[in-house]
């Protein structure tokens, strides 16, 4: 299987996309959502706690916002510049949303979404998502047809494909840890027929290769900005999850160790980084006080954190320059601008 990666996308073409895509159904402003069970904070916020002087990314006079909310588990977040949208997954209710930031309007963008999980965006400007239901990877051409990327390996389905990236190049990487196969609440009850492995998908070939195999659960994953590192999250059964790291050399994994670890009994669960390589994760399932999002420098120092009134499970940057954090947490889709630039 070939994947074009030489095809240039135009912002007519995104908009063309995501309009052919139908909106099945408008939920409610999610200004009025916003106002529900969330207190707007005095400035500056307290919930954006600075815990190392490297943490320069707070804005005195911008807080957390809740921006919509009525969903049973939202995860994987990716923002389109070209349309200034948010679109995620609302994995137990089958259904990825979309929120537009010019307006707050917010619309389911496609049901049934086989229990999507994660989604990103390739350099084309594309949707890939990863389903569970479906145990595949696919992407949203430029009609709205669905490409189905990769849906087995070494002719076993996967178990049910979580997270995922595009890098430069255009490769994918993804993990499978096995979460949407273990109930039919957020897909199916299924066998495992495959290890919970982590991905790499040639874009010009259609090679899948397997690039970490040693993990419990992998989970959330990013790339460095030099894209040399990747960090993937392994979220363990027994509260004692943390983030990996490896060198990327071509198609390959070299040198796995540890980046952080220090999770309190929760567990991380999306990763993203900014361009000045720190990076940034989810926080849940541990004491309440902490659910939210963490920041680390490069070297794996904790030196902020952004507190939330539910467990996040995944997050993005966008927004004008890439400076606001779009953080999907449980039941609803927070936000804050930063002094920072994601990737």
């Amino acid at each position: 299987m070939s994947i074009d990666s030489d095809h240039i996308i135009s912002r007519r073409q995104v908009l063309a996309a995501m309009l052919l895509q139908p909106v099945i159904a408008l939920v409610s402003d999610a200004k009025t959502l916003a106002q529900e069970s969330f207190t707007p904070s005095t400035y500056p916020d307290p919930r954006v706690e600075t815990i190392d002087k490297r943490f320069t990314y707070k804005i005195g006079n911008a807080s957390v916002e809740k921006i919509a909310t009525g969903f049973r588990w939202a995860e994987g977040p990716v923002y389109f510049p070209d349309l200034r949208c948010l679109i995620w997954s609302d994995i137990p209710n089958n259904r990825m949303m979309r929120w537009l930031e010019d307006d707050g309007h917010l619309s389911v963008y496609r049901n049934p979404s086989n229990y999507s999980n994660g989604n990103t965006r390739d350099k084309q400007g594309r949707l890939v998502s990863c389903e569970h239901l479906t145990r595949r990877v696919t992407r949203t051409e430029y009609d709205g047809k669905i490409t189905v990327l990769a849906d087995k390996y070494d002719g076993k389905p996967f178990n049910a494909p979580n997270d995922i990236i595009v890098d430069s190049k255009g490769a994918i990487w993804f993990t499978d840890p096995g979460y949407g196969i273990e109930s039919p609440y957020e897909g199916d009850l299924r066998k495992e027929e495959l290890p919970r492995n982590v991905y790499r998908l040639d874009p010009a070939t259609g090679k899948l290769k397997v690039v970490v195999d040693d993990l419990t659960r992998p989970n959330g994953l990013a790339l460095s900005p030099d894209e040399t590192i990747l960090y993937v999250v392994d979220s363990t059964e027994d509260r004692k999850a943390s983030i990996r790291m490896y060198d990327v050399r071509g198609d390959s994994l070299h040198n796995s160790r540890m980046f952080a670890d220090n999770f309190n009994s929760g567990s991380a669960d999306g990763v993203k980084v900014d361009d000045k390589g720190n990076v940034w994760c989810s926080m849940g399932w541990t004491d309440a006080n902490e659910n939210g999002v963490r920041c680390y420098t490069p070297h794996g120092d904790l030196i902020g954190k952004i507190h939330l009134p539910e467990i996040c499970a995944n997050l993005c940057f966008g927004g004008k320059d890439n400076s606001r954090l779009f953080m999907a947490a449980s039941t609803s889709i927070y936000s804050v601008y930063l002094n920072d630039r994601g990737l």
